[in-house]
Parts: structure tokens; sequence; C-alpha cells
């Protein structure tokens, strides 16, 4: 028989918020209720019938309150079969009584985590008893109901009163499936503390939160993103953020914190086509779509201070999807939410994760993120000719931007502002081409920019194509068996060369 009607309960929980309405109606039902430490004492404080589980185990709390419900009259309750004679026999021959729900909301393991740095109170906070619980009730899905978090008493609530207590299979199995789900988020997330320290090789990662996109990539792909976007921005307006949009602003946020200085940069299809950095807001705006107008056309853009009234009414002269920025004025936001499906996102704290990691043919390919900035007094001039301090402010911008560019990859700036970059090209020279017919389409004039390259030249051949389009100082990580080629000809040619020692490759 599928339906169950439930007589008796098992109440442990951490927090109470909630339980006392799902108390009342089991009450109300006549349902027997056991419960443990402070949880019986809040269904008592509230006159509803309960026992202790300890009228169970014939045994008090013991080590501090360690083992409560760790105990055979206890699982033996929720672990037997009832379809099963000598299950049966055994809790009549050892007078156990069958439990049918079980509540559980489990110690706040990762909220303590994140709170403190006592590893003494994080070790306490790891739940013993209430995980037992949850999977013994989940594997007897069959027979026992399982509520394992507080975010269902709601549906509890609504599936008690619908029923009169009464349960079908499917429910319960939904129910099991859910308190897996919990069981193992708990336990991945105790691993990776334990982990953090210990280097364990293996990949374990746990998110359940998640966003249903409209689609993924492609209008033929199924999308969905596990994480907690609420942390990151808060959508003031606009249409259902997609798959590709978030791509685009996980670019966008990536390079925008390389700048402590007011800035702005445009973002389409992950690589920056627009870049200036400026005193002021407005100035910087207009520099960084001057970049490249036409790529700029249905981007995404971004910086690092409040959008006044002046940036928002020349920013809505273009279509553009998203705009993302630490604040809005009031002036601001009405202009820019003149078009109704014009996304807008209030950025909040910055949150990345220090490792990154993606799907590759059967497994997963993980590494640290590449939190490297090269800053002036990282670059090792190599040549006679050292950058002027002008070079140098502009080495650095250069060098953030082709750290966030898709290899291979070539920028070329001038008073902190991209003029072009060449990114995703087989070749590097094909890269610097791509970026010096790019800005001179624009009307950039090269004379006395300077190149940033994600990676070494294998060859003299880039820096002889710079110089010959005014290109006066490069920077790079070196590391090439022929890096002396190209200092001879830079050096022969009055350019200055300085090497990172860091690349920045991007796939």
């Amino acid at each position: 028989m599928s339906d169950k009607r439930i007589k008796s309960a098992l109440i442990s929980v951490f927090y109470k918020e909630g339980l006392d309405e799902i108390v009342r109606v089991l009450g109300e039902l006549k349902i027997k209720i056991y419960s443990t430490g402070g949880t019986f004492s809040f269904i008592r404080d509230m006159g509803i019938p309960a026992e202790p589980v300890e009228s169970l185990t014939t045994y008090p709390a013991i080590l501090g309150g360690r083992v409560k419900t760790l105990h055979p009259s206890v699982f033996g309750g929720i672990l037997a079969r009832r379809e099963n004679p000598e299950d049966m026999e055994q809790l009549l021959k050892y007078q156990i009584p069958q439990i049918d729900l079980v509540i559980v909301d489990l110690y706040p393991f990762e909220e303590t985590v994140a709170r403190i740095d006592d590893e003494e109170e994080i070790i306490e906070k790891i739940d013993i008893g209430g995980i037992s619980l949850i999977r013994a009730a989940a594997k007897n899905y069959r027979d026992v109901l399982i509520v394992s978090q507080s975010s269902q008493y709601a549906g509890l609530l609504d599936l008690l009163r619908a029923r009169s207590g009464v349960t079908s299979l499917e429910e319960r199995r939904t129910y099991a499936a859910e308190a897996f789900k919990t069981s193992s988020n708990y336990d991945t997330a105790i691993f990776r503390y334990f982990n953090r320290k210990e280097g364990i090789d293996a990949f374990r990662e746990s998110i359940n939160t998640s966003y249903k996109l409209r689609y993924g990539e492609n209008p033929h792909q199924k999308g969905k993103f596990y994480g907690d976007l609420g942390k990151v921005f808060e959508q003031v307006h606009g249409k259902e953020i997609s798959y590709n949009n978030l791509l685009d602003i996980d670019a966008a946020l990536g390079l925008i914190d390389e700048f402590e200085e007011t800035t702005f940069v445009v973002i389409k299809h992950n690589n920056a086509c627009g870049v200036a950095s400026r005193p002021d807001p407005g100035e910087a705006w207009k520099d960084s779509l001057a970049c490249d107008p036409v790529s700029a056309y249905g981007g995404v853009i971004v910086t690092n201070v409040t959008i006044g009234e002046k940036e928002a009414a020349e920013i809505d002269k273009i279509f553009f999807e998203i705009i993302i920025a630490p604040g809005f004025s009031d002036r601001a936001l009405e202009i820019l939410m003149g078009k109704k499906n014009r996304i807008i996102l209030r950025r909040k704290e910055k949150v990345t994760d220090p490792s990154y990691f993606r799907s590759v043919l059967n497994g997963v390919l993980w590494q640290d993120r590449d939190t490297s900035t090269e800053m002036a007094g990282d670059m090792k001039p190599v040549t006679p000719r050292v950058p002027g301090e002008n070079e140098l402010t502009d080495l650095v911008f250069a060098n953030k931007i082709v750290k966030h560019s898709k290899s291979n990859a070539i920028v070329l700036a001038k008073g902190r502002q991209l003029c072009a970059s060449g990114i995703g090209q087989t070749s590097r020279v094909d890269a610097l081409r791509q970026a010096i017919e790019k800005a001179r389409a624009f009307g950039f004039d090269l004379k006395g920019a300077v190149m940033a390259s994600d990676a070494f030249f294998p060859f003299p051949d880039c820096v002889q194509i710079a110089h010959d389009a005014g290109i006066r100082a490069v920077v790079e990580p070196g590391g090439s068996v022929r890096d002396q080629d190209s200092i001879d000809y830079c050096s022969a040619n009055g350019m200055a060369m300085v090497f990172t020692g860091v690349r920045h490759f991007k796939h």
C-alpha cells in the first residue's frame, strides 16, 4: 500500500522558526510526538503533548549533548520495514514504537565556518545524530516521511492539512531525494572545510541554489545557473538574465576589479571592446565607448563608480543589454529604466571563488584562479631604454586588459585607454595585425602607444610589426628560447621592453 498515515513523529531541529504551526497541526491530528533537548522544551512550552526521546532510549543525552538519538529504539522505529514480518516482530519483541515522520534541521555548519575561525566551535557544529536520522528516514521512504530542512516546513504543512496526515509513496520519495541532497551538501561542506589544510586530491562541490535560465548558450540548449546571484548584485530593472549574459557579467566584473581609479569597461562576448580610466566618470565613459563603438552595440557596460545623471544621459544614447555599477543616482535610474528590457544591476560585494573549474570530456578541470596582477614594480626592463612614467602606467593598464582577453591576445593602449585588441587568434601575429587594423579603423594614432601580450613572442616578427605601427613600449611575460631576438630588435630600434615572468593564457 503506497499511502501511509502518520501516527508518530520525531522532531529534532536547531532553528525553531516556523516549527510551531507544524507542531499544532500534529497535535490536532493526534500524532504522537517524540523530541530532543531544546526542541522538546519548545514543544512543551507550547502546551502540546510530547515525549522526550529519552523515554525511548532510557538514556539521558550524554557527552555534552553529542549523543541523544543514536540508539536502536530510535533508529529501529525509523528503519523497520512495515511490510516485513521479521522487522515488525523485532519491534514488538524489543518494544520499539514505529516512527512515521522525522523532522530534522541540522546544526548550521556552513554558517559557523563563515562566521568564525574557532575550530573547536566549528567541530561542535558537525551534526551527528541529525544527519543519521535524515539518512535513515530517507532510506526507508516507503514507510517514513523525512523533512530535512526548515525550508520544507510550508510544504509539510500543506501536506498534513490536505489529507489529514496521509502521505503517498511519491511524496515520501520526493522528500527522500531532498533529504539526500541535504545530507550530501552537508558532508561536502565538512570535507571542504577539512581539506583546506589536508589537500586530499578529490573534487567536491555542492550548490543547492539554482536559477533556471531561458536556455543555454543557444536556444536549443537547456541552461541553469547554480549559485546565489543575490550576493553579487541586485537586479534593479530589466528582463531575465540569460546564460550568455552571465558569462559577460563574469568577464566584466573580473576586469573592472583590476582597477582602483575611475574606469568604464565595455564587454562583448566575454572580451573588452572598450576600456578607459579617467578622473571624471563622464570622460571615462566617452573614451571607453570611443575604443570600438560598433562592438559596444548590445554589449555589457560596467564601472566602479556611481553613475550620475550626466553619464546616464550619454550612456542612454546607445543600445546595450546590461549596465553594472555600485550605485546609481535617482535621476540616472530614471533615465536608464526608459528601456523596459535593459538589465540594470547594482553591484554588491566582490565575491570570487579562489578556484576555477569547468567540465571537460568525462571529468572536471580545476585550477587556481588567475589572481596575479603585475604592477610597475613587477615589470623588469630587458632593453637599454626603460619605459617612461606614462609608458609604464599604460603598460600596467594594457597588461590588466590582456589578462582578461581570450588567447592569443594582444592589447594596444595609450593614455590609459584601450586603442584596440586582437583576441582569440591562432597566431599572435594575426592578433597583433587585427589590433592594429582595428585601432586605425577607429582613428587611433598608435605613435607612442604600448603593446601587451598574454604570452611570450617566439619570434621577433611581432615587435617588428608593432614598431612599424608606431608602438614604442612592450610588456610580455618572456620565457621563449628566442626571447633575445625580440629584445635585440627592440634595443636596436629604441623600443622599451619589460618582462613580467607571468603568462596570462585564457581559453
